[in-house]
């Protein structure tokens, strides 16, 4: 059981506990379900805080994983070569290529 549904379980068993003005419906009484869906709840959210919250920390405790970096020679995902290795023919540094924005609502 999560924590979210033991949390459930008890405000489910307060609203049919404190809420319901009637106490019996065709035999059934109310009272009594709330009181055992609210200690249902508690059992429920006490195991989850013995038993799983020790793991989550546990489990947080270690670094993220973080994948190995591409080799220097291979060119990046998005197309650029690492600093070193850009070819220096691809764009001359006079020749470079200018990338222009007009705004056709400015006018």
């Amino acid at each position: 059981m999560t924590i979210g549904a033991a949390l459930l379980l008890i405000a489910a068993g307060a609203v049919l506990r404190f809420a319901v003005a009637t106490t019996a419906i065709y035999g059934i009484d109310l009272h009594m379900i709330g009181d055992i869906l609210m200690a249902v709840g508690a059992v429920g959210l006490l195991l989850w805080l013995v038993i799983w919250l020790p793991r989550t920390r546990a489990r947080t405790s270690r670094p993220p994983y973080q994948p190995p970096p591409p080799p220097a020679d291979l060119p990046r995902r998005d197309g650029y070569y690492p600093a070193e290795r850009y070819p220096a023919d691809r764009y001359p540094a006079d020749n470079a290529p200018t990338l222009r924005y007009e705004d056709p609502y400015s006018r």
